[in-house]
């Protein structure tokens, strides 16, 4: 009896495998003339030669369709083992990817969509815009399917740890656990996107890196899809240093909000700086976002827009006063 081991190394085992093993069970059933065993993301089928040849066959075509959707349904087994190929989906041209239980990720406005476009057209890509706009959003989702499609061997993720009305030094823990609160959102973006135990095994891995600004100095990051998040928040001398770590083989997506500045008042946003500087720079796009492509709760947008109110009210109020002659006492 002959026997060979299968690793599942692109889909997440939870998935491919079912609920209770109902999918493994399945193919178990369906193969009625090997012994088939699975531990982990390891296979092992026993039994003849072409048997095995022929489970080994199929079980590639499986993990692909679980490694693409995010999912594995019944019916999608059965077709692959009877030597069936199952109806693709019909996809939109804005899909970027399929998340977690096979949700598709589409680009929601205009805006997002011309962002895709702009990161396949270049290597680097500054996305400006409001808070709840998708910027973020829809990058990891690109890197994430960049990596799927083994176009880049890794995802940096990035953010300057500045404060917001919070002093670092003040929070609990050791320098990862000041850290992580400023990192959580690109954290709960991946979740979406890749299962809980398979994002744990890339992370362990050093295949998705998530570590703030500073760690970046020194590094060349080739064959990579690196992003920096709340870039408004850098400093001159800090996004030059990030823009130079680009190597061979890698795309950069720069986002940030130049309305949510939290440096001190002494100090220029970089991001602003570097916008101007790289503006006639080859293979470097910009994406603006504004309050119409936030896709969150309806009152983001409604805050958004009374802010920028209040913000043009106090403008005019300053024009005026530097208008207006100062009266003296006689």
């Amino acid at each position: 009896m002959a026997e060979k081991i299968f690793l599942i190394e692109n889909a997440d085992p939870v998935i491919l495998f079912g609920v209770n093993e109902e999918n493994l069970h399945l193919i178990k059933n369906l193969h009625p003339k090997l012994k088939i065993v699975a531990r982990g993301n390891a296979v092992k089928a026993m039994g003849d030669d072409d048997e095995i040849a022929q489970f080994g066959i199929v079980l590639d075509k499986i993990e692909k369709y679980c490694t693409k959707y995010n999912s594995l349904p019944e019916d999608v087994v059965i077709d692959f083992i009877k030597g069936k190929q199952p109806a693709e989906k019909k996809e939109s041209e804005d899909l970027v990817i399929y998340g977690v239980s096979g949700k598709p990720i589409v680009a929601r406005t205009h805006s997002q969509a011309d962002m895709l476009k702009a990161t396949k057209e270049n290597d680097m890509v500054f996305a400006i815009g409001p808070a709840g706009s998708g910027k973020t959003y829809i990058a990891i989702a690109m890197a994430v399917k960049a990596l799927k499609n083994r176009e880049v061997r890794k995802i940096i993720l990035s953010r300057p740890a500045v404060e917001a009305g919070e002093k670092l030094g003040f929070l609990p823990g050791d320098m990862k656990e000041k850290i992580d609160p400023y990192l959580q959102p690109l954290y709960d973006a991946l979740e979406d996107m890749i299962p809980t135990p398979k994002l744990k095994e890339m992370l362990e891995d050093n295949i998705i890196q998530i570590a703030p600004l500073a760690f970046m100095r020194g590094r060349t990051l080739s064959d990579a899809f690196v992003i920096l998040d709340e870039a408004q928040n850098t400093t001159t001398a800090q996004i030059k240093m990030f823009l130079t770590r680009m190597g061979m083989n890698s795309k950069m997506v720069i986002t940030g909000d130049v309305t949510q500045i939290d440096l001190p008042s002494s100090q220029r946003s970089g991001l602003i700086e570097a916008m101007s500087i790289l503006k006639k720079v080859k293979g470097i796009a910009k994406i603006e976002f504004d309050k119409k492509d936030i896709v969150r709760h309806k009152l983001v947008q409604r805050i958004v827009e009374a802010y920028d109110a209040d913000a043009r009210r106090k403008k005019l109020a300053e024009k005026k006063a530097e208008k207006e002659p100062i009266q003296t006492k006689a």
